[in-house]
């Protein structure tokens, strides 16, 4: 596998360029190695990522962006490489799992209460877009697929069929 290093090194002050590269590298999947020196899988996520973190490093003042191409030396070195980025992967599933669950348990407490409106049910269809959202992102960046994948892709088909059945309930009662 092939890999792009990234060293980056911004002024202290503002801070702003330094969260918005920090956020655009995060969002992107980049591993963190050290301070500021970021890994991605050569992938075309990791181009477009590194387009723009370019574009945020150049109206730093005194900004500075080098990539380099890598792979791990050894074996060892790649596999450990791609471990970290798999575990990043997957600590980013759980939390996704984790909140498809209290989007799962939201939707059992309008049930209960019967809080059949239209106001609601646009709610929970916004709630659910963002999980997709946030699932397709991640869905992007985990090219070596982490072990809660699969788990996330059952969670999202059944937040989804939750949804259908909140729907239902809400147009039945607006029916009656």
């Amino acid at each position: 596998m092939e890999w792009i290093v990234a060293f980056v090194r911004l002024p202290s002050e503002p801070s702003r360029h330094r969260v918005a590269v920090w956020r655009e590298l995060r969002c992107g999947g980049a591993l963190p190695l050290g301070a500021g020196t970021w890994a991605l899988p050569a992938t075309p996520l990791a181009a477009e990522t590194l387009d723009k973190v370019q574009e945020l490093v150049e109206r730093a003042a005194e900004g500075m962006l080098l990539l380099l191409d890598a792979r791990g030396r050894d074996d060892a070195s790649g596999s450990r490489l791609r471990e970290l980025y798999t575990a990043a992967r997957e600590e980013e599933w759980v939390e996704f799992l984790s909140d498809c669950s209290k989007y799962h348990a939201e939707l059992e407490r309008e049930i209960e209460k019967q809080k059949f409106t239209l106001a609601e049910l646009e709610e929970e269809e916004q709630s659910l877009d963002r999980l997709r959202r946030w699932h397709r992102q991640i869905a992007l960046r985990d090219i070596f697929t982490a072990p809660s994948a699969g788990a996330a892709d059952a969670a999202l088909r059944e937040s989804v069929e939750r949804l259908d059945d909140f729907a239902e309930r809400v147009y039945r009662a607006l029916d009656h």
